[in-house]
């Protein structure tokens, strides 16, 4: 997915000199969502909750789109043109409804809900997302992934995956990226990373049992999830630094509760990212945009009907470091 903001904001993230972890943190720090219109007079909307000034990353994961229910009949669903990607991988799971990808490398592919998309841009990729005409409602999260140094000028990749369902203690949990419960899903990332969604019961709490190391993150789709010490609601995502060996999910409502779990070790590199680049200074991003307008590094995407979405315009002052919070 494209960040369709016309004057995107600079924002260089990582952690600071020591090594990440806060002097003193509540136990669940809680980030609401800002609203940003998927482009058009009837956009549909996303809800973002990464990057904010409170907190830039989990672990690698550093962009979370949350959206929907959305009635495709109200808003014309999803239509993202052409549009480059350099510097991460895109995750791309849904809840509901069906959405087309088409990709420089040649992949054409549907998104469907409990299938997992990932898209490797590394030195540079261009896709298309489109809703299908068999999409009625669409709902679903759009993540993103920084690549590590090392890797993010690697080639760029597709990986689809379907993860089995699995059940744990009444709740009902699909392991897409990383290791949980015993799960363990076979896609390629660059850092250790979690992605899970988790199906909560009414009235009901689930224990797991996770990877000290890791930061994690608990976007709640549906129902009112207490994580620890935090109650979240929907579109709330819930931080817990490293350190417990356990997160303890309860569902406070009356109804089956969904949520996203998201995890890593934190990320010990400073990233700059505007738009669609993930970038390591100012003058990278400005070479990436001016490489995507002369159409060279990120190839073509073939099928899609109509012009791919240029860069917005450059902002006209320095880039400021935005800091892990303390």
């Amino acid at each position: 997915m494209s960040n369709a903001e016309t004057t995107p904001a600079p924002v260089r993230c990582g952690t600071p000199a020591d090594g990440g972890r806060p002097s003193a943190v509540p136990p669940v720090q809680v980030l609401t969502a800002r609203d940003v219109p998927l482009g058009g007079p009837r956009a549909m909307t996303v809800r973002r909750t990464l990057p904010q000034r409170a907190r830039t990353m989990i672990g690698a994961w550093c962009f979370a789109d949350h959206y929907g229910p959305d009635d495709v009949s109200d808003t014309g669903g999803m239509d993202v043109a052409p549009h480059p990607h350099t510097g991460l991988q895109t995750v791309s799971w849904l809840f509901s409804g069906e959405i087309e990808h088409r990709d420089s490398l040649g992949s054409h592919a549907l998104v469907r809900p409990g299938e997992l998309n990932l898209m490797t841009g590394g030195h540079g990729i261009a896709h298309s997302e489109v809703s299908t005409p068999k999409t009625t409602v669409l709902h679903g999260v759009q993540l993103w992934v920084a690549l590590p140094d090392a890797h993010r000028n690697t080639e760029r990749d597709f990986q689809h995956h379907v993860p089995e369902r699995l059940r744990v203690d009444g709740a009902e949990l699909r392991v897409f990226l990383g290791a949980l419960a015993g799960a363990v899903s076979p896609v390629r990332t660059f850092t250790p990373l979690l992605g899970a969604e988790i199906l909560l019961p009414p009235r009901s709490a689930l224990t797991l049992a996770v990877d000290p190391r890791f930061e994690h993150g608990l976007l709640v789709d549906r129902g009112d999830v207490r994580l620890a010490d935090a109650l979240l609601r929907p579109a709330e995502l819930g931080y817990a630094a490293p350190g417990p060996d356990t997160l303890t999910l309860t569902n406070e409502s009356d109804d089956t509760a969904r949520a996203v779990l998201l995890g890593g070790t934190p990320f010990e590199e400073e990233i700059v990212m505007w738009w669609n680049f993930i970038c390591r200074s100012h003058e990278e991003v400005v070479q990436a945009r001016e490489e995507w307008a002369a159409g060279d590094r990120f190839g073509s995407v073939q099928g899609y009907d109509g012009d791919p979405l240029p860069a917005p315009e450059l902002p006209k002052v320095p880039l400021k470091p935005r800091r892990r919070a303390q």
